[in-house]
C-alpha cells in the first residue's frame, strides 16, 4: 500500500514516517521543498520515496499525485505555528487552505480514489466558554489566529469536497502535541532547550516566558501519529474527530514539571514579545467519538513526553 505523507520532513510528520515504516506492506512516500530542512528525516532517508513539490504550486501536486497514486494520503503540510501567522496572516491562508485545495483537485483530476487524513487543529475552536469544557466536535468554532482561521478554512474545504465530490476524507482536530524533534518555537520544546542551554552555560540561568496561565491539553506525538492511522482505517468519512488526551495542565504547571528534572537554579522572567493579541485561555479536548470508532487511547505519560524532550534538546546540543 502506498501512503503519501505532505509535511514529512516537519516533526509530526517524522514520527509518522516511522511508524508507517514499522507497518508490513506500507510503502512511504513524502513530498519536500527545495529548501526544505531534512534533518528530522535523514536517519530513515534510505527507506522512503521523497518528491520535491511545493503544495501551494496546483501543477507540482497534480504531477506528485498522478505519479504516486497513493491508497492514503495523510496531509500535515501547512505554516504550523501560531505566533508566526500573526506577522505572516497571508502567508498561512494561503499555504494552508490553497494548499489543500490544490491536493483536492489534483485527487478530482487523477484516477485515484485515497482515503485522506487532514491534520487540522484544537486552535479552531479559539473561544471557548466555561461551560464548554471538555470541548466536543460539536462546539462552535471561534478561531482567535489567523491559524487558527486557516484551519478552519481547511476543515471546512474537507467537509465541503466529501459532500461534493465524495471525497474519502477524515477530519482529525488533534489538541497540543509534542515529543522529541519538536521545533524550538512551540512552548513545551522552548522551555526545554532554554533549560538545556542553561545546564550547558550557553545562556544565563534566566527563562523567558509568555502567557503561564493558558491551560492545554497535551498528547506525546508518538500515540498522535497512531492516531493518524487509525483515523484511516476506522473513522467515518466526512466527519470530525478530536485527538487529544482529555487532560489539561496549565503552562505554569508544565514549566514546573521541567525545571523539576534539572538540577539549575533559574530565574523566570515574563517576555512581552511572546504575548498574543489575543490568546487561547483553555483547549481540553473530549475523546470519547475518536476512542469509541478507533479503541485508541493514548499510553504515553506526559511525565515521560517532557523528559524525553529535555534529554533531545540536551543531547541535540
Amino acid at each position: 500500500m502506498k501512503a503519501l505523507i505532505t509535511g514529512i520532513t516537519g516533526f509530526v510528520g517524522s514520527h509518522l514516517a516511522e511508524y508507517l515504516l514499522s507497518k508490513k506492506g506500507v510503502v512511504v512516500y513524502g513530498i519536500e521543498r527545495w529548501r526544505s530542512n531534512t534533518e528530522n528525516i535523514d536517519h530513515i532517508k534510505d527507506k522512503i520515496e521523497l518528491i520535491e513539490c511545493d503544495i501551494r504550486d496546483a501543477s507540482s501536486v497534480d504531477k506528485v499525485i498522478k505519479k504516486i497514486k497513493p491508497e492514503k494520503i495523510f496531509h500535515l503540510a501547512a505554516q504550523s505555528f501560531v505566533q508566526s501567522s500573526w506577522h505572516a496572516p497571508a502567508e498561512t491562508l494561503t499555504t494552508n487552505i490553497i494548499g489543500e485545495l490544490n491536493i483536492f483537485e489534483a485527487i478530482r483530476n487523477s484516477n485515484t480514489d485515497p482515503v485522506m487524513q487532514i491534520a487540522g487543529s484544537s486552535e479552531e475552536y479559539g473561544l471557548v466558554m466555561e461551560n464548554e469544557v471538555p470541548i466536543k466536535e460539536t462546539n462552535q468554532l471561534r478561531p482567535l489566529s489567523p491559524y487558527g482561521v486557516s484551519k478552519v478554512g481547511q476543515d471546512m474545504l474537507a467537509y465541503q469536497y466529501f459532500r461534493s465530490y465524495k471525497t474519502r476524507v477524515v477530519r482529525t482536530r488533534a489538541f497540543n502535541h509534542t515529543g522529541p524533534r519538536r521545533g524550538e518555537v512551540f512552548v513545551v520544546s522552548n522551555f526545554a532547550r532554554q533549560i538545556a542551554e542553561i545546564e550547558k552555560n550557553m545562556r544565563k540561568p534566566v527563562m523567558s516566558v509568555g502567557n503561564l496561565e493558558a491551560r492545554r491539553d497535551f498528547t506525546d506525538v508518538r500515540d498522535i501519529v497512531k492516531a493518524y492511522w487509525l483515523s484511516t482505517e476506522k473513522c467515518e468519512y466526512g466527519e470530525a474527530y478530536n485527538i487529544c488526551s482529555g487532560k489539561d495542565y496549565s503552562i505554569q504547571e508544565v514549566l514546573d514539571m521541567l525545571l523539576g528534572m534539572s538540577k539549575v537554579k533559574v530565574q523566570v522572567e515574563n517576555d512581552p514579545a511572546r504575548m498574543r493579541p489575543s490568546d487561547v485561555q483553555i483547549l481540553l479536548g473530549d475523546n470519547g467519538k475518536f476512542c469509541k470508532a478507533t479503541g485508541w487511547k493514548p499510553v504515553i505519560p506526559f511525565e515521560k513526553t517532557a523528559e524525553d524532550l529535555l534529554n533531545y534538546w540536551r543531547e541535540k546540543l
